[in-house]
């Protein structure tokens, strides 16, 4: 349990900060490296997706409806960032992927951190 969920939440931290990168390469006009960092995002996609499908194959028993919903969160999230990064590189406005990448990273996290093996902040 506790090498899986260190390696989960890794990921997703690299997994965020390389959007954040790429948004801002982009955004300085090297599409080159843009193209790079985007591809190892989408590594990290995968990594996010395996490290969390284990977490949720070991723990669902408990709780298994919230560990669902979290796990389907995290596929939002995973979703409207390759959406956003997709149509900010072809130009087009992305307003309502960032509005539902925020409610869902924001759910997600919660739930992630209201469940029996996240942080104990709500006790």
């Amino acid at each position: 349990m506790f090498e899986t969920t260190h390696a989960h939440i890794a990921t997703w931290v690299i997994g965020l900060i390389l959007f954040v990168v790429a948004l801002f390469l982009h955004k300085s006009g090297n599409k080159k490296a843009t193209k790079i960092v985007h591809m190892v995002l989408r590594l990290f996609y995968l990594l996010i997706i395996a490290t969390g499908a284990i977490l949720f194959a070991k723990h669902s028993s408990t709780d298994a409806m919230l560990y669902g919903m979290k796990f389907l969160g995290g596929l939002v999230v995973i979703a409207m960032m390759e959406m956003i990064l997709v149509k900010v590189t072809k130009g087009k406005k992305a307003g309502v992927f960032w509005v539902i990448f925020i409610i869902a990273l924001v759910a997600t996290f919660l739930l992630g951190v209201k469940l029996p093996i996240g942080w104990y902040w709500f006790k």
